[in-house]
């Protein structure tokens, strides 16, 4: 930090990114101070690939990761404080506004057991704030996966429901079989009666013959 100034002095800083005064960005791990071509796939930071096939490939141009005077803009991390505040970053402590939504994780954050509500916790990071109309409103987040009595009787509803499914669909199954093979049996019975009808017209008709 006493490179960048006075009022940085005692600072350490962590290198997250920049850009050169073209806009061409930062990429970790091109150790050289000017700009290089890399062939990149989508996903890779500098690239973002939008509209781009599976695993193609393009060559942009990147500038290395080393600092030096062309850069326009250079994204810091504060690792250490040092001995002067900097207005508006350090000096001020601002609160986190929003915690977690899930029961779960809200049971992680405050060391609670499955027993313990988990509604009450949710009012320590509730917001109160005053609309446009100058009305006084208070919004948390909505506890999303929280397991009450209503749940669970939905959750037995719909296990009810689809073993009632089950055996619905299981009497209509054996009630088609019951109907098939007596369709089956009665079509075998037309079709003997039909055959044997057919013998006996031959054998009629066979008759005469062997008597002239």
């Amino acid at each position: 930090g006493d490179a960048l100034g006075e009022e940085f002095k005692g600072y350490v800083f962590k290198i997250t990114g920049g850009c050169d005064k073209q806009g061409f960005p930062m990429k970790q791990g091109v150790l050289t101070p000017g700009r290089v071509r890399l062939l990149l796939h989508r996903g890779t930071p500098c690239f973002r690939g939008y509209g781009r096939r599976n695993g193609e490939r393009r060559r942009k141009s990147v500038r290395g990761c080393i600092v030096s005077p062309d850069l326009s803009v250079l994204n810091l991390v504060i690792v250490k404080k040092g001995e002067n505040d900097l207005p508006g970053l350090t000096d001020v402590e601002k609160p986190r506004m929003r915690g977690p939504k899930r029961a779960s994780k809200i049971r992680k954050l405050f060391n609670l057991s499955k027993e313990d509500d988990v509604r009450k916790y949710v009012n320590t990071y509730r917001r109160n704030f005053t609309t446009k109309a100058g009305k006084k409103v208070s919004k948390a987040p909505k506890i999303q996966r929280l397991v009450t009595p209503l749940t669970l009787q939905r959750k037995r509803a719909r296990i009810a429901d689809k073993k009632k499914r089950i055996a619905k669909a299981k009497s209509e199954a054996a009630e088609y079989q019951k109907l098939l093979a007596s369709r089956l049996k009665e079509q075998r019975e037309r079709r003997s009666e039909s055959l044997a009808k057919k013998r006996s017209r031959l054998s009629s008709a066979t008759k005469p013959t062997a008597t002239a």
